[in-house]
Formats: structure tokens, C-alpha cells, sequence
């Protein structure tokens, strides 16, 4: 029994440590307007900001004049994805 509480203990440890590690963080107020500026370029703005560990930006709900989009950018802000909200 004790056995299985410690393999127990050391999964939860692993999964806990993967999660926060995909935590989105929010970006800094510079990274926002380079955001901006990137998505105001196709005609988009708005939106829900976020910063994955992998530095990759995400961006939801954003208002295009083509109707509601979601979008990542890299790390240099060019725009890797543009899904259809």
C-alpha cells in the first residue's frame, strides 16, 4: 500500500509540474503593442492576449473585418496561425 502511495505521489509531482509549465502567461506591454501592430496590419484588433512558455503569443477572439479569428504569433510577432473563431 505504501508503494502505491508513493507512485502515486510521484505521478501527481510530474503532472502538476507539466501543467504549470503550459500555463499561459500575459505578455508585457511592449510585446501587447507589437501584438497590435501586427494584427492591425491584416485589418484585425482586440482580443484576448497570452504568452506560452515556448514564447509563442496567443490571441483569441480577435475582430477582423472578415468576422471573429484567433491567432499565434512567434516570437518575433509574425503571424504563424489564423484559425476562424
Amino acid at each position: 500500500m505504501q508503494r502505491f502511495s508513493i507512485i502515486a505521489a510521484v505521478v501527481f509531482a510530474f503532472a502538476s509540474t507539466a501543467a504549470l509549465a503550459d500555463k499561459p502567461n500575459k505578455p508585457s506591454d511592449a510585446e501587447v503593442a507589437k501584438i497590435k501592430a501586427a494584427l492591425a496590419q491584416i485589418g484585425c484588433e482586440g482580443g484576448d492576449y497570452d504568452k506560452e512558455a515556448s514564447g509563442i503569443f496567443e490571441v483569441d477572439d480577435a475582430t477582423c473585418k472578415i468576422g471573429p479569428y484567433d491567432f499565434k504569433l512567434d516570437k518575433d510577432f509574425n503571424i504563424t496561425l489564423m484559425s476562424r473563431d
